[in-house]
């Protein structure tokens, strides 16, 4: 979820010194980093065995992952305000605890509400812990050639998590128990616990701030119109009032929300952050990155397994080259690229890789073979995604005064999550309409298991030319509002409100 200039939190010239704990602090972000990340496809891959632990309809399953979107999404903005009002030690230590209370209630579900209200409250708590980790990173790492490399290991965690969700929770749902797909956010939780209290610094924290009460009901309210009435698109139908009407009422509820942000004295989200042309360009990166990852992820995950024929756990190890060509580019992008070229280069050849590795997938059949038709796309896609990734979490906090870096972050994975789950809309409705569509073009009489087959494959490339033209038109789009050349040093946040250091630097 790598500036070539100072970091938001950087002082003149010879101001106090880096904290020699900072390399520590990288790490127990990334662990939860990682955490979240893998939350994600884990979960997916454990809920056919729950289903059948827990004895819920197939209906109801997709509630198992709503109930985490919704109120994941819906809270992201106010919990990086929240951050930054109270202290980004102090949240991200709470949904550290949070998260890893809510996994061992999910892991230890009884029933199917039990499960989904476990769900729930992870997406509460990842909500608050998700931007107070990226805002850490921020405001930790002051020199700009360690900022790159900080930057870069975030980038690898956000692009190759997904990728280790799959290996992980095949393991874990094969050898031991879908339960463990939960309970091993626990043992994440509890290391990153221990390192964030002996080793973050207590944080400075805004005086005067208020919350922007109004805002937050109206941004809350959208996001969780948007993602409920993508859900139910994605479920159901787009003629549905469960997904149209949500969708309408997000849309007018942002719309409020907006206009509410010129107007008051303490907004959410400062006008002044999304005014910038690259931090705007980098959320509107990782929102049609989100979207069309999507397609990567599931649609090929379900290509491999059903029409293939793979175990979960090959599935995963089928994944790795992707996890290690998107943690190898994120590094040396953030490292090596964006401190000379800039973001744009970055983002536009990341898109554009990702659409030929979208393209080359559209060849795949019945029989294809992993070296043949996979492994390439693979290494593409993965390069892609590691070039966006890393240059996004680097660009959206670039030149935020510390006491926004919180929700600064928190709009980066706002619009990963709005992403995903218009991908997660869209493809589904893509995919379900191309596979009727083969079936009544090519049916005669009962059909049989080779034209599902070749019906499900046909859904499949049909996605993967529709995610190809989707990373296109993003080259094209977010190459064209990034500005050129180098992130400069001037590129800082003109309306630095007071801060106090009403906590102690250090532990």
């Amino acid at each position: 979820m790598a500036a070539p200039s100072t970091s938001p939190a950087a002082g003149p010239a010879g101001a106090a010194a880096p904290d020699p704990r900072r390399w520590l602090v990288l790490a127990v972000i990334a662990v939860a980093q990682l955490m979240v990340v893998l939350d994600l496809t884990v979960m997916n891959l454990a809920l056919p065995s729950a289903q059948r632990a827990l004895h819920f309809s197939a209906a109801d399953r997709q509630w198992v992952v709503t109930a985490y979107a919704l109120s994941f999404g819906s809270l992201l903005l106010f919990c990086g305000r929240l951050a930054d009002l109270i202290g980004r030690k102090a949240t991200f230590l709470t949904g550290l605890i949070g998260f890893a209370a809510a996994s061992a209630a999910g892991g230890a579900a009884t029933g199917f509400p039990m499960l989904v209200t476990a769900r729930a409250c992870q997406g509460v708590f990842g909500a608050l812990l998700a931007p107070s980790a990226l805002s850490l990173l921020a405001t930790t790492f002051k020199d700009p050639k360690e900022r790159a490399k900080a930057f870069g290991v975030y980038g690898m965690v956000a692009a190759a998590g997904g990728g280790l969700g799959l290996l992980l929770g095949g393991a874990l749902t094969s050898s031991l128990s879908w339960r463990w797909c939960m309970y091993v956010n626990v043992i994440f939780a509890a290391v990153a616990i221990i390192g964030g209290a002996l080793l973050v610094p207590r944080q400075a924290r805004a005086v005067g701030g208020r919350l922007d009460v109004p805002g937050v009901v109206a941004v809350s309210g959208g996001m969780f119109c948007l993602v409920y009435g993508f859900s139910n698109a994605a479920s159901h139908s787009w003629g549905t009032p469960s997904a149209w009407g949500f969708l309408a009422a997000g849309g007018a509820l942002l719309a409020v929300f907006a206009a509410w942000q010129s107007r008051t004295a303490h907004p959410l989200l400062p006008p002044r952050i999304v005014l910038d042309r690259n931090r705007a360009g980098a959320y509107l990166t990782i929102l049609i990155s989100g979207a069309g990852t999507f397609g990567v992820f599931l649609f090929l995950v379900y290509y491999m397994q059903v029409t293939l024929g793979y175990s979960a756990v090959r599935s995963g190890v089928a994944m790795l080259p992707m996890v290690l060509f998107s943690g190898t580019t994120a590094t040396l992008g953030n490292t090596r690229l964006l401190p000379r070229f800039g973001p744009r280069p970055m983002v536009v050849a990341g898109m554009l890789l990702n659409t030929a590795g979208m393209v080359w997938l559209t060849r795949i059949d019945v029989h294809s073979g992993y070296a043949s038709a996979l492994l390439g796309p693979l290494v593409v896609t993965g390069a892609g995604m590691g070039l966006i990734f890393g240059m996004a979490a680097a660009t959206g906090t670039f030149g935020v005064a510390p006491q926004d870096a919180g929700v600064a972050s928190a709009s980066i994975n706002t619009g990963q999550q709005l992403g995903g789950s218009i991908g997660t809309a869209l493809l589904n409705t893509i995919a379900a309409g191309a596979t009727s569509g083969y079936l009544s073009d090519h049916l005669h009489g009962r059909p049989t298991p080779q034209l599902l087959q070749l019906a499900a494959v046909h859904g499949y490339t049909t996605v993967f030319w529709w995610c190809a033209g989707i990373f296109a038109a993003g080259a094209v789009i977010c190459g064209a509002l990034l500005r050129s050349g180098p992130l400069a040093r001037s590129e800082t946040v003109s309306e630095p409100a007071a801060t106090r250091a009403d906590e102690p630097s250090t532990v």
